[in-house]
């Protein structure tokens, strides 16, 4: 089943990612418009995005999902449990639910829907509000390749999609959904150095963001180790290498992997906290 033929689609809590991805579905017309729908958790907030809108937009979650052939279920995993029970009568075979709860384990999720509802977990970061996001996927026990294809086809509107085995999925929360967190502090790190050594501080948070860009792109458009461009970069005797014995003596590296290590960690927590 692709997203876009004919498919009703229902984003339950459209909040900060459910309002990102909507948006993005609106642009890309992955979705027919009249073919959307969505909810949120308060009355007020409803009447103002269905002002902004051109669908509608309420508190029933269970009317929504009623009406929809595919679920974006993007509430926070403390409040997941309600929002299926709230569902659940309505749930059958023929329905697709893309959960974007982070933690939140699709076992989990299928215990509390009717036998053969087919459930895929994702899990997109932030950059996608830019279409420059990442997001992983992974199928529960009763979806299938079609699936997941229908759900890669919906996040490829917001940047890249990669299908991962769901033991995974909690290291995946700790590297790319929190991820741009740890690359905010190195390119504030960066800028707030440039400005120690004489840069205006717009200029240093330039350069430094930049920077940050190309060096990923050369990762990402070459296919090449981040080593090797590294090493590509420092040449002998230079200053590039000072600067990277500093941050070997500073512990930058096992930092940001003692980062991700503590983060997915946390993520394993997140439903039962």
């Amino acid at each position: 089943m692709k997203a876009r033929q004919g498919s009703r689609l229902a984003v339950l809590g459209a909040g900060k990612m459910g309002g990102i991805l909507l948006q993005a579905f609106l642009r890309s017309r992955v979705v027919n418009p009249r073919s959307l729908s969505a909810t949120v958790a308060h009355p007020e907030r409803a009447r103002l995005l269905s002002r902004h809108f051109p669908f509608p937009v309420t508190v029933d979650n269970r009317a929504a999902a009623e009406r929809a052939d595919v679920l974006l279920l993007c509430v926070k995993p403390q409040v997941v449990a309600a929002a299926l029970e709230a569902i659940s009568p309505v749930m059958n075979a023929r329905k697709l639910l893309i959960s974007v709860a982070a933690s939140v384990p699709t076992r989990y999720i299928e215990e509390r829907l009717p036998r053969g509802v087919r459930v895929v977990r994702a899990m997109p970061n932030t950059p996608a509000t830019i279409g420059a996001g990442i997001t992983a996927v992974c199928a529960g026990s009763s979806a299938g390749a079609a699936d997941l294809h229908a759900a890669r086809e919906l996040f490829d509107t917001v940047g890249r999609t990669v299908v991962v085995d769901e033991k995974h999925m909690d290291a995946v929360t700790a590297l790319s959904a929190s991820g741009p967190a740890y690359i905010y502090v190195v390119l504030e790190s960066l800028a707030e150095a440039g400005v120690k050594v004489g840069l205006p501080r717009e200029m240093a948070t330039l350069l430094a963001a930049q920077t940050v860009s190309g060096a990923a792109r050369m990762v990402l458009e070459t296919g090449s180790h981040p080593a090797l461009l590294k090493d590509a970069v420092t040449t002998p005797a230079g200053c590039t290498i000072d600067g990277l014995m500093e941050l070997e003596e500073g512990k930058l590296r096992v930092t940001l992997i003692k980062a991700v290590v503590k983060a997915t960690q946390r993520a394993s927590e997140l439903l039962f906290s």
